[in-house]
């Protein structure tokens, strides 16, 4: 079995910086990907961030120059650095593990239970 746990969600005003972690337990043999996934009221989910375990980075393009994923492999947590945010940022953060718990045979996606972000005028 495999959790995550989130923290670093709130309230901050726009123009203002935030940083959310996740960090992954149980279980494991390894993790190949760790990310960032948003939901806002009303509308889809969309990937925010992602980085594998090669170091390999992918961004939402309203995100990129502003947010910045990092892992700590070590850990098994992953940090998601948001500066220069706008209202638009406001939503559900949600957590997610590509995890392997039968050495390396098969991976799963895993979530964190959400945090809410936002971003206030």
């Amino acid at each position: 079995q495999v959790q995550l746990v989130e923290s670093g969600g709130g309230l901050v005003q726009a123009g203002g910086s935030l940083i959310l972690s996740c960090a992954a337990s149980g279980s494991i043999f390894s993790i190949n990907v760790m990310g960032w996934y948003r939901q806002a009221p009303g509308k889809q989910r969309e990937l925010v961030a992602r980085l594998s375990s090669g170091g390999s980075t992918n961004y939402a393009d309203s995100v990129k120059g502003r947010f910045t994923i990092s892992r700590d492999g070590a850990k098994n947590t992953v940090y998601l650095q948001m500066n220069s945010l706008k209202t638009e940022d406001t939503a559900v953060y949600y957590c997610y593990a590509d995890a392997s718990t039968d050495f390396g045979r098969h991976y799963y996606s895993h979530w964190g239970q959400g945090t809410q972000v936002t971003v206030s005028t």
